[in-house]
């Protein structure tokens, strides 16, 4: 459905390296549309048409299993990019991306994207980064699928997101509360063993769940928890 918020492009993380100008003509092809939480945005087996701005809420990228078992990519939020992968090669849809909230998309057709990145120099570095950045997360969660066992894997998690909510005094806060089937698909677990290492850490006396949130009393010593897993791989 289409969207009847402002109409800007000034907070995508990408094309804040473009001028306002290119931005607004980038904005000239777009065309929005607005989803509500749980629908689908894209369908892996959809055509590399288009590009996708995220310019309110949250989604996620996920695939799914022969079983239907669900895989957790990544959660994006609000100044995110993503179909971009197919937008730069043309090759399938490598996921399925659905809202976690009300979101509203800008969606560039493929062939624009591909002529304002080619056009830009700065902005084609940028997307470079990007996709450096995107393969770095790509290999430290095959590096922890391949070598640490599933409660360090949840420990690992945890500690992405504590630290996201990193505060000042060393603790950190993780709102809204993980859901524990999340945490489970994202590093291929069951919600048992996630809701029992949570379990365990709050014995600890290392995480203390609130009302509206997880408060992490000592970032540090989570940290130490998984690099001492880790080790030097």
């Amino acid at each position: 459905m289409t969207a009847n918020d402002a109409r800007s492009l000034d907070g995508i993380d990408l094309l804040s390296v473009v001028p306002p100008a290119i931005r607004a003509e980038i904005l000239k092809q777009c065309r929005w549309q607005r989803f509500e939480a749980q629908e689908q945005i894209i369908d892996r087996n959809d055509d590399p048409d288009h590009v996708y701005f995220l310019v309110e809420g949250r989604v996620r990228v996920v695939i799914y299993s022969a079983s239907g078992r669900e895989i957790t990519f990544d959660d994006l939020e609000a100044g995110s990019m993503f179909g971009e992968l197919s937008g730069l090669d043309r090759a399938p849809r490598s996921a399925n991306v659905m809202a976690l909230t009300d979101a509203t998309v800008a969606v560039l057709p493929t062939a624009a994207f591909r002529a304002v990145v080619t056009e830009n120099p700065a902005l084609a570095l940028a997307t470079m980064v990007h996709l450096v950045g995107v393969l770095r997360r790509a290999n430290e969660r095959i590096m922890e699928l391949s070598t640490l066992g599933a409660n360090n894997r949840v420990h690992a998690e945890i500690l992405r997101l504590a630290i996201l909510g990193g505060q000042p005094d060393g603790t950190a806060v993780i709102r809204p509360i993980p859901v524990h089937s999340d945490i489970a698909s994202r590093v291929s677990t069951t919600r048992e063993t996630v809701a029992r290492v949570l379990s365990d850490l709050a014995r600890a006396r290392l995480v203390v769940r609130a009302a509206d949130h997880l408060h992490v009393a000592d970032l540090n010593r989570l940290e130490r928890l998984v690099e001492d897993v880790r080790g030097e791989w």
